[in-house]
């Protein structure tokens, strides 16, 4: 399994999980990210979420094709 890391910058309190999965690569477009989101194919926190707007926190790990991201 593949591990990326997501780096909040001083002033972000949240990146949202379809911006995640694009910034790190699993997806290509946003349009994707929505598609495998909504389609149950992403977990966050061990739990399968289908909220694409959902906000990810320092601690949050989601996990979505052989790929863990972790937000830092």
């Amino acid at each position: 399994m593949r591990k990326e890391i997501i780096k909040l910058n001083e002033n972000e309190e949240y990146i949202r999980l379809d911006n995640a999965l694009k910034a790190t690569g699993c997806t290509d477009t946003g349009g994707q990210a929505k598609v495998v989101i909504q389609g149950g194919k992403v977990l966050l926190n061990g739990e399968v979420c289908t909220m694409r707007g959902k906000k990810l926190r320092k601690g949050d790990i989601a996990e979505y094709d052989d790929t863990m991201i972790e937000v830092q």
